[in-house]
């Protein structure tokens, strides 16, 4: 399966943003297409920052506060997931499937593991907590 067809075939959010939003009960304005457009359409696991450059291009007047507002309105509504896997920087990712993610070591660059790849025995227990979700983080570089 292909990385595409993967991503496509865990996220069951329609790829035309406006009707995505109209599903999710998010009014869709102008501004909100631009960003679920893109944000919602990426291979990449994007900063907010990295978001505002990408929409800028095709829509040069949306202000940053804006996008992080959508941003964090896709998130409460469930069109996309936050995480901060990497230090210091928080980013999306529009596969709210559970799945892992694998960084590159070389280029930084965060990619979607599939779910079943990852063999635990068991959730994970740790003492004092009920855990609700977890996810594997690996660090690695392409074989030579």
């Amino acid at each position: 399966m292909t990385r595409t067809n993967f991503r496509r075939s865990l996220n069951p959010v329609s790829r035309d943003a406006a009707q995505a939003l109209r599903d999710y009960g998010i009014s869709p304005s102008a501004q909100r297409v631009a960003v679920a457009s893109y944000v919602l359409n990426t291979e990449d696991h994007p900063s907010a920052d990295e978001v505002w450059t990408r929409v800028r291009e095709t829509f040069p007047h949306v202000s940053r506060a804006t996008v992080y507002n959508t941003l964090k309105l896709l998130v409460t509504k469930g069109l996309l997931r936050q995480h901060a896997i990497t230090e210091g920087r928080v980013i999306f990712d529009p596969n709210v499937a559970p799945h892992h993610h694998l960084i590159d070591e070389d280029t930084g660059r965060v990619h979607d593991v599939p779910w079943e790849s990852v063999a635990l025995p068991k959730p994970p227990r740790v003492r004092g907590f009920e855990v609700s979700e977890y996810q594997v983080v690996m660090r690695g570089r392409k074989k030579r």
